[in-house]
């Protein structure tokens, strides 16, 4: 499982580079400033647990599956959601079903920080 963490870990840090990039600089044209913090959110967010799964990809021997998987999916759901409704708002085409997963994925990050302290005690 450490290899599966490692690799998404620089995988979400990677792109969490690139999407910060294109907010930053093709996105500042298109969004209002209140969306363009939405997408920041989503970004610092995503980098944030980038480094945490390269920590414990690194650091924890026998990660459980449900640590990893609960960081990995968590970012998923939570930043990627943040990014699809404030694109698809931008367009004036909300995609509204995405607003509930947001805070699935804030969940599933809560409970990966959770197991985190359990594997460290």
């Amino acid at each position: 499982m450490n290899q599966t963490i490692l690799i998404f870990g620089a995988i979400y840090g990677m792109l969490a580079v690139i999407f910060g990039a294109f907010g930053a600089h093709a996105l500042k044209k298109v969004l209002n400033n209140d969306q363009l913090k939405s997408f920041e959110t989503g970004i610092k967010y995503q980098m944030y647990h980038a480094i945490v799964l390269l920590l414990v990809g690194f650091n924890i021997q026998n990660a459980s599956n449900f640590l990893g998987w609960s960081f990995i999916i968590g970012i998923f759901l939570f930043s990627f959601s943040i990014y699809g409704l404030i694109l698809s708002d931008s367009r004036g085409k909300k995609l509204r079903f995405l607003g509930p997963i947001t805070p699935l994925g804030g969940l599933l990050l809560i409970i990966g920080w959770a197991l985190l302290l359990v594997e460290v005690l």
